[in-house]
């Protein structure tokens, strides 16, 4: 079993419960982590046979393009795809952070984490 990381994905988007956060948006931090068998890429050399971080990055960057009131359902979405997407992965963690939230205070960022495992 190897671990593939993609951490620091930088967006700025607009989720939140209040109409405000809507109309303004914020600045958020996505990262993930996905546990697979990469011994297959480590002798072949093909991306074929890993997981792509490249596609990571990309189901993280279009599950974020879309609204939700809580970070916790884009992070399932974010799961979901990757257990759709990749066939690979067998466990996956999703953190997203909520930089400088609007929570009347000096609070440098708000982060929730989801994790789940593949069902055979």
């Amino acid at each position: 079993m190897g671990i593939i990381k993609v951490t620091d994905i930088r967006l700025f988007t607009n989720h939140g419960c209040l109409d405000e956060e809507a109309r303004i948006g914020s600045e958020y931090r996505v990262d993930i982590v996905v546990k697979a068998d990469l011994m297959k890429s480590a002798e072949s050399d093909e991306l074929e046979d890993t997981v792509d971080y490249v596609h990571l990055n990309k189901i993280a960057k279009e599950e974020m393009a879309i609204r939700s009131k809580l970070l916790e359902k884009v992070a399932k979405r974010i799961i979901d795809r990757i257990f759709d997407e990749i066939k690979m992965v067998e466990e996956a963690t999703v953190s997203i952070s909520k930089l400088n939230p609007p929570i009347g205070g000096n609070v440098g960022e708000v982060t929730i984490e989801l994790s789940n495992s593949r069902k055979n």
